[in-house]
């Protein structure tokens, strides 16, 4: 699926700079034709402008008045040899007799756009005027249409890739609460059956140790059930005091733990209430914990640092194992990555779900240096 999800993209993106390409290309062309039919209409409208200085006959008369009238698009100025402006044609009248500096302003715009086309006033005298013109409204709007093009075709990329996100993430999510109900149901069965087992041992008093350590097997096997079958649906939190949770997990751990490991709590409180679900906060402590001491292979020191903000609690987990390089910082959440030859890669992620979905907060990593140790942080809001 996320193979699929990242050829699509491909596919996507390589479809949108083809439209774009081609687009560029054809608009380009086009305006250039367009900018050529009206520099030959320009010049036209010289020719029109010259016959009306000359003498000659009606009908010749008539036509340039005609073509002069005709041009109604693109924007003139007539300027004298000394640069003074003579004639406007096309120009916004409301722009010209409020602003005194429109006129020298579009003159200025149009000495960068197009070279002059030069009309003859008096032979004898050798008197000149020049014609400016600028682009046509017309012109203009096409030269923007790749870029208006462009943002459209971004959005709609946008709008399909945050619909397939979405989609993915959401079966995603589907396949991982089918996953964990379907592992709590199946644990259910065995368990009913090792608690009638113990109720038969419970019978013999000489297996009184022996009940008393499977029974706290079955504890936890029962809470691994709890867990996995909350995953998926709307938990219900509780008040509880924070400190006291997170020491019952470091007990926990630390007995299972090899004994040049050493665990530190650290908290300047002495009691911490929060709203959390107990069976999935717990778990994603013991996550945190296993995950450092895989990280250190049986040898460090792991701290748990909790402090109480104004308006949030910080859990603060961190190891002296190998570290994380900062170009799996995000990656370390994503379902599947893991770095251990055993495993699913699923902790994690699981544990940030729980975390962020349930709890409303945030776990993320702190602080890493590779072979130097980690730091992830537990935000939980008040």
């Amino acid at each position: 699926m996320f193979k699929q999800f990242i050829g699509w993209k491909f596919v996507l993106a390589a479809i949108a700079v083809l439209i774009i390409v081609t687009t560029i290309w054809f608009v380009s062309n086009l305006s250039r034709k367009i900018q050529e039919e009206e520099r030959k209409k320009v010049a036209t409208w010289v020719e029109a402008n010259r016959e009306l200085l000359r003498t000659g006959s009606d009908a010749n008369l008539n036509l340039a008045i005609q073509i002069i009238t005709t041009n109604t698009t693109i924007p003139l100025i007539l300027t004298d040899e000394e640069g003074h402006i003579r004639d406007s044609r096309n120009l916004d009248s409301m722009r010209v007799a409020q602003n005194p500096a429109y006129l020298q302003e579009s003159l200025a715009r149009f000495k960068k756009q197009h070279p002059p086309l030069i009309m003859e006033v008096d032979a004898k005298q050798k008197l000149h005027n020049y014609i400016y013109y600028g682009d046509s409204l017309i012109l203009r709007q096409i030269r923007y249409y790749p870029y208006i093009q462009l943002i459209v075709v971004a959005l709609f990329i946008g709008i399909v890739l945050f619909a397939l996100s979405s989609t993915n993430r959401a079966t995603q999510n589907q396949v991982w609460v089918g996953l964990a109900k379907e592992t709590a149901h199946q644990l259910g069965t065995p368990l009913s059956s090792m608690e009638a087992w113990l109720e038969l041992l419970k019978e013999n008093e000489a297996n009184t140790t022996i009940v008393n350590e499977l029974g706290k097997d079955v504890d936890r096997l029962k809470l691994i059930t709890d867990r996995f079958s909350k995953i998926g649906s709307v938990p219900q939190l509780e008040e509880k005091d924070i400190i006291q949770q997170v020491e019952s997990m470091v007990t926990y751990i630390r007995k299972r733990a090899p004994q040049r490991v050493r665990f530190n709590m650290h908290t300047k409180e002495t009691e911490l209430p929060a709203m959390i679900s107990p069976p999935l906060f717990d778990w994603v402590v013991e996550n945190l914990l296993k995950n450092a001491l895989d990280a250190m292979e049986g040898t460090g020191q792991i701290d748990i640092n909790i402090e109480n903000h104004p308006t949030f609690i910080t859990i603060d987990v961190s190891d002296t194992g190998k570290g994380i390089s900062k170009i799996n910082f995000d990656k370390v959440f994503k379902p599947g990555f893991s770095t251990k030859k055993r495993g699913w890669g699923l902790g994690l992620s699981l544990s940030r779900r729980i975390i962020e979905e349930y709890h409303k907060g945030r776990l993320y990593i702190k602080s890493s240096e590779v072979n130097k140790g980690t730091t992830f942080r537990i935000l939980l809001r008040k």
